[in-house]
């Protein structure tokens, strides 16, 4: 056996799964940028949506972004517009954002864009199924070490 042979693209798990990711991400880009938001912004808005008010803490470990990353993505949806970020009343040391009304109604505006991807991802909802429960077994297990 080739001593190379771990070293081959082929070889890699990481490669399909990266090139995958930005692959799907692109298709994201015109309807976004319809939005004026860019993917992070979108996801990050994703979570607020649900939840209305997080812990920048608790908004970085769902989206698995370090405060490095994710500082300057709520900065930019706050000068939108979007979130506003307020000190804990409980602790002051906890930055919470919060979804502002123009926040929510964007979210009236990007109703149709799951949808939409959904279209370009020519796998059937028991393929997609497995892909995601996969997915985030690998995520699981990855935060774990």
């Amino acid at each position: 056996m080739d001593q190379y042979e771990a070293l081959k693209l082929d070889n890699q798990l990481c490669f399909p799964l990266y090139a995958a990711s930005r692959e799907v991400i692109k298709r994201y880009h015109p309807y976004l940028t319809g939005l004026g938001i860019t993917y992070t912004q979108y996801i990050a808005l994703m979570v607020l949506w649900e939840n209305k008010a997080i812990s920048v803490k608790e908004l970085g470990s769902r989206l698995y972004l370090d405060s490095g990353t994710l500082t300057p993505v709520l900065k930019s949806l706050e000068e939108k517009g979007y979130v506003e970020r307020r000190r804990s009343a409980e602790d002051e040391r906890v930055l919470i954002v919060e979804i502002t009304e123009e926040g929510e109604a964007l979210k009236e505006r990007a109703v149709s864009v799951p949808e939409k991807i959904a279209g370009c991802v020519s796998l059937d909802s028991e393929e997609a199924l497995e892909l995601y429960r996969l997915l985030y077994k690998l995520l699981e297990a990855l935060k774990e070490h």
